[in-house]
């Protein structure tokens, strides 16, 4: 080897040699990738993704976790073998909270009532469902006794009150949390009338319905549990003292086999509003007559969906034509606030009969509008916004 060549190598020996003493191992030379959390944030539920939930609120097996507080709780009672015509309402809460994946609390101030009921100061949460036996009726109506109970009488979660006359109604003096059940068919309420019965004593119920619900019993009926629908149960309330003279329905349009329909009506407690009442009358005049029918007394409220109209919310057992939009009811529930609200439900929603969830996303409109009317003293008022229409306009 020349002369020449021996240095070239050297040189390149060294130079080899002066790269590899500046290297880093090799697992250090990967770079770490960026988490999620660091570039993209917290993993928020769109509205088309993440557990359901109502409205995306904090949900809590409440039953079972006994250290669950709250102000508010959504209950669902997913039973439906009180039905006399079509089945399927115990899919009911599922299909209200998938009706509600739009809604949650960081978006719910409604201009219509001036308000977002979850920034209101109440701690609401999603309780879950009741685990309802579907094979055993007299077991299933004490279950949702017992449930409802359970929860009723948990300490509220507020260290101040929550909503005005909540202890005085009471009759230890103990201020409750509220409950909006979601049904499962309209028997439902006849376990909670018992519960809340324990508390407040008889109560005075609006009943939105085309039905009125208030027949002693359907033919066939051989046993005492048989007497038990969801067409009969207020009857049955009224016989255990659950319901005050001062109740009311409102929406009625269902055949009837007579005038002594509603001479039975009136005597189990209630007076009505028919469906073309609204026509002849007008809103203004139906929220009169409910406020006055049922004054300052404890106040239950339940919905049936088929109050509404069956092309706005075909999803349901006993489908009437000739009912309300959903519009005018969301109104006339407007016009309730400030009353001494108990409680609340919305029932007989029953998604095989739906079309794109029409009927799942009313019903939850309308719990969002319990909530609203829950938090509210006095019903909303029209909001003077820029671009609005002006009161003198109208």
């Amino acid at each position: 080897m020349t002369f020449k060549r021996l240095l070239q190598f050297a040189i390149s020996a060294v130079s080899i040699e002066a790269v590899f003493a500046h290297q880093v191992p090799l697992g250090d030379t990967i770079e770490q990738p960026e988490t999620w959390l660091s570039k993209y944030g917290p993993q928020i539920d769109q509205p088309f993704s993440g557990p359901l939930a109502f409205s995306h609120m904090t949900y809590s097996r409440c039953l079972e976790d006994e250290s669950a507080q709250f102000d508010i709780a959504v209950l669902g009672m997913p039973f439906d073998t009180g039905t006399s015509y079509r089945p399927g309402a115990r899919f009911g809460p599922y299909a209200i909270r998938s009706g509600s994946r739009r809604q949650r609390e960081a978006r719910g101030y409604s201009l219509a009532w001036g308000n977002n009921p979850y920034e209101q100061g109440s701690k609401i949460i999603d309780c879950g469902d009741v685990p309802i036996i579907p094979f055993d009726n007299v077991l299933a109506m004490d279950q949702m006794e017992v449930a409802y109970s359970t929860l009723l009488n948990r300490p509220i979660a507020s260290n101040q009150s929550v909503w005005a006359n909540g202890a005085q109604l009471a009759k230890d003096g103990r201020e409750r949390p509220r409950i909006v059940s979601l049904g499962g068919d309209h028997t439902i309420v006849l376990p909670i009338l018992r519960s809340l019965n324990k508390v407040y004593g008889p109560v005075s119920v609006i009943h939105f319905d085309a039905h009125l619900d208030t027949w002693d019993g359907y033919p066939g009926t051989v046993s005492e549990q048989s007497r038990i629908t969801h067409g009969t149960f207020f009857y049955v309330a009224n016989e255990e003292g659950l319901v005050s003279n001062s109740s009311i329905h409102a929406g009625i349009r269902c055949k009837l086999v007579g005038l002594g329909d509603i001479e039975n009506d009136e005597s189990v407690g209630f007076h009505f509003i028919t469906s073309d009442d609204i026509d002849d009358h007008g809103v203004p005049a139906i929220i009169k007559r409910i406020r006055e029918r049922v004054g300052d007394t404890p106040v239950y409220l339940s919905l049936d969906i088929d109050v509404i109209d069956p092309g706005l919310a075909p999803a349901t057992g006993t489908p009437e034509a000739g009912g309300w939009t959903s519009r005018e009811v969301k109104r006339i529930i407007r016009g309730l606030a400030g009353l001494n609200f108990v409680g609340a439900d919305i029932v007989e929603v029953a998604p095989v009969y739906d079309h794109a969830e029409i009927t799942g996303t009313a019903a939850a409109d309308l719990v969002h509008d319990f909530l609203s009317m829950f938090m509210s003293q006095l019903p909303p008022t029209p909001h003077a916004l820029p671009g609005s229409w002006s009161r003198d306009e109208l």
